[in-house]
């Protein structure tokens, strides 16, 4: 049986968008990574392959991810429009920030995720691990804190969400490929143990 090498991301908190989610009252993070995030983090890690990308992941086989909770924090947003931002005496007019449109919103965070990405090679899994990833938002880092060599039916036995990437017929949509000019993604839910960990 061969071997993949693992590599497990920890942080505070993460939060992963749905695709859904264009300012509802209420944001839950979604569980799983979709393809064009998977690809997206694998950009970060593989710089290289930013060149001539076709938006194909070509270094990550496989994910797992859980976490411990969610906690609920609130966030400003506003609207597309209705509001205006003006220079005045060189400091920034601040009556945009009065504007109507502002709105208040919940957006529920994953508490202590952890991510677990494999690799086919050792290589790749060394590089990888000298990195830091963030799954959506750019403040919500995961740092490396192991490097296993393992077989597929030990990285079974990880507890977690993870999103098999499929086509149109045997899986649901899940979003967007930004990677692939916006082409329809889908993919099916495999939950494994127990992905909410104590």
């Amino acid at each position: 049986m061969e071997k993949i090498y693992v590599v497990k991301y920890t942080g505070p908190f993460g939060f992963i968008k749905p695709w859904t989610a264009v300012r509802d009252e209420e944001t839950y993070s979604q569980q799983f990574l979709t393809p064009s995030i998977v690809a997206g983090i694998e950009r970060k890690l593989f710089p290289e392959l930013l060149k001539d990308d076709d938006g194909e992941i070509k270094k990550i086989v496989r994910h797992r991810l859980s976490y411990c909770g969610l906690t609920s924090q609130q966030e400003k947003t506003w609207s597309k429009g209705g509001f205006k931002k003006e220079k005045k005496k060189d400091t920034l007019d601040r009556e945009y920030f009065k504007a109507k449109n502002i709105g208040i919103i919940n957006r529920a965070v994953m508490l202590n995720p952890e991510l677990h990405l494999a690799f086919e090679t050792k290589f790749d899994a060394e590089n990888a691990f000298i990195q830091n990833i963030c799954l959506c938002r750019n403040e919500d880092i995961l740092l490396p804190t192991s490097l296993t060599e393992m077989d597929e039916d030990e990285f079974e036995q990880i507890d977690g969400f993870e999103l098999a990437f499929t086509d149109e017929t045997n899986g649901f949509k899940v979003g967007h490929n930004r990677f692939k000019d916006a082409t329809e993604m889908f993919g099916e839910l495999k939950v494994i143990g127990n992905p909410i960990r104590s």
